[in-house]
């Protein structure tokens, strides 16, 4: 892409704060170049956040249900999934996702409780309720 091309779209999804690129300029070499946004990149952002509310809402009814751990709302909430929340942790995702079954949840020790809070800027106690509860 070249400089010139950069988009400028105004985007809601970076808060009036412009986004370094890198394009082509006039004699061949990479530049940096700010952008406002991008069309493009603001819808896939927005429809991203709105899948992660969305698998909130249905974690809260099934943590509700007993059907899954607190864990997994939290998680999704914060709009983490497995795979970041693990890499977050360094908790290996097969466990992360066994932590998202309430009875194994129910179990888990405080120093494994304190590293999934943490990752979450929760405390542990927070962590094991819902909404509701807090």
């Amino acid at each position: 892409m070249k400089t010139d091309e950069v988009p400028q779209d105004p985007s809601q999804t970076h808060a009036g704060i412009r986004k370094l690129l890198y394009a082509v300029d006039e004699r061949g070499e990479y530049a940096g170049v700010h952008s406002q946004g991008w069309d493009v990149e603001n819808y896939v952002t927005l429809a991203a956040v709105e899948e992660l509310k969305q698998q909130a809402e249905e974690a809260l009814k099934r943590a509700r249900a007993g059907e899954a751990s607190t864990l997994e709302y939290h998680m999704y909430r914060r709009r983490m999934d497995v795979a970041t929340l693990s890499a977050t942790t360094g908790i290996w995702s097969w466990r992360v996702k066994r932590h998202l079954k309430p009875d194994v949840f129910a179990r888990l020790n405080d120093a494994l409780l304190a590293r999934y809070a943490f990752a979450m800027g929760v405390t542990p106690e927070e962590l094991r309720k819902l909404p509701a509860d807090v």
